[in-house]
């Protein structure tokens, strides 16, 4: 279930789950040895990483489509992994299509980097250096001792919507006010000592793996030097993944002492550079809409529109362009306008959910709601246990007038969440409708 939609009260007994599973006490750190506090056990790494990843990648507009791309990402990430502290772990390594420029990593092992950081970088050195980063921080569990804190608990409870949307208001204020922000984003805000050790790690697993350490370094150039062309465009990365002039110098200082004897290892720019080309391709039209992105943070619809309508007039078919000229269109109250963008975006990525959720609550507000009731079953099918859907698919029918099954799924909501306004409203149809006693 997506983070923003879990109330605190499920979320922190969860976090109450957690500790009480036998498992409170110290264990070692796989990569420095040394005793840490760790209530967190690997399984329950794992078995978060798989609740919380699914939702993510869909809000990042899914996996990218390009198979042969997302099989290089995964052929790197997986030559990486092998030669880190935790190779056991199911690593799981893709591109999705979300534009901005970062990448993260869940605790059990699922690391992506979105598009609009490849049509940056320059050579698989600097995507190795960027996987082998991502690596570091599952392989010190970083996410898992923040756990064991307390500290991404009490976070986690304030709601993602809300936390992103403080750190990026033009990435996170759309997808907050439509119900679509996701888990990775906060679940990646590490500290500045979190972040020199996955910058260590990272060139070290580079560099076991064939590559020039240089690699690292120009991947933190890379980042200062597009922050400063396009600080829109990576405000989300420097604030989960704080930047600073120590972490570059740390890696310089690094390649010139600990790897110095490895300067003659490649960078495989050529092999990069045909892997991606597809990509690259668009890299105009990615551009537009992270500047539309921007926009619509800003408020600034109209300009929006226009930068997403000449973006999908050179790339007619990108699913995230189309999904996010809906978002636009929907957020100034244009429903018909936004519906046969949702439809073409799911004709051109039918697997990918977000676009039914969308089109669900247009349709909803369009008041056709047995449409808007076939998008959210749609969409629990592609992307089960978000229990805001179950709410979704009570209101729909109960738009239909088909009180009794509205009924149904207002209970089984109830059943997992019981706190906040749609629990209310859920609570209060059915007293009116006479399937509970109300509340003394």
């Amino acid at each position: 279930m997506l983070l923003n939609e879990m109330k605190r009260r499920e979320f922190l007994g969860s976090a109450a789950a957690l500790a009480a599973g036998g498992l409170a006490g110290c264990a070692a750190n796989p990569v420095t040895g040394d005793t840490q506090l760790m209530l967190v056990s690997e399984e329950q790494e794992i078995q978060i990483d798989r609740q919380y990843a699914p939702h993510q990648f869909s809000t990042d507009y899914g996996p990218v489509q390009d198979a042969n791309l997302n099989t290089y990402v995964e052929t790197v990430g997986k030559n990486l992994a092998a030669r880190s502290h935790r190779s056991r772990v199911p690593y799981s390594f893709r591109v999705v299509n979300a534009n901005h420029i970062n990448a993260y990593a869940f605790p059990g092992g699922s690391i992506a980097c979105t598009r609009g950081i490849l049509i940056n970088l320059e050579d698989e050195a600097e995507l190795a250096a960027l996987l082998g980063h991502e690596l570091g921080h599952v392989n010190a569990r970083h996410t898992a001792e923040r756990m064991s804190k307390g500290t991404l608990f009490s976070l986690l409870a304030v709601g993602v919507g809300v936390a992103v949307g403080a750190k990026s208001s033009e990435l996170g204020g759309v997808a907050a006010a439509l119900g679509m922000a996701g888990a990775g984003l906060l679940l990646a805000s590490y500290s500045r000592d979190n972040e020199r050790q996955a910058d260590a790690l990272g060139m070290e697993y580079a560099v076991k793996s064939g590559y020039h350490p240089h690699g690292a370094v120009d991947l933190l150039d890379v980042l200062r030097r597009t922050s400063k062309r396009q600080p829109g465009a990576i405000e989300l990365m420097f604030a989960t993944h704080p930047m600073s002039e120590e972490r570059y110098q740390l890696l310089a200082d690094l390649e010139k002492s600990k790897y110095a004897g490895d300067q003659k290892l490649p960078t495989h720019r050529e092999r990069y550079l045909d892997q991606t080309a597809s990509l690259r391709k668009i890299k105009g039209p990615i551009q537009k809409m992270q500047d539309a992105e921007k926009a619509l943070g800003q408020k600034k619809y109209g300009e929006a529109e226009t930068l997403l309508n000449e973006a999908l007039k050179e790339a007619p078919n990108d699913y995230t362009g189309l999904v996010l000229l809906s978002k636009c269109l929907i957020v100034q109250d244009k429903y018909d306008q936004a519906q046969p963008y949702l439809n073409r975006a799911k004709q051109v990525y039918p697997g990918e959910a977000q676009a039914r959720y969308l089109s669900g609550l247009n349709q909803a507000k369009r008041k056709d709601f047995g449409q808007a009731y076939e998008e959210f079953a749609a969409y629990e099918r592609l992307l089960p246990g978000n229990p805001k859907t179950i709410f979704l698919k009570g209101y729909a029918k109960e738009g239909m007038k088909q009180n009794r099954e509205a009924a149904q799924e207002y209970n089984r909501y109830l059943q997992q969440v019981s706190d906040g306004d749609e629990a209310k409203y859920a609570y209060r149809r059915l007293v009116e409708w006479g399937y509970i006693k109300p509340k003394k």
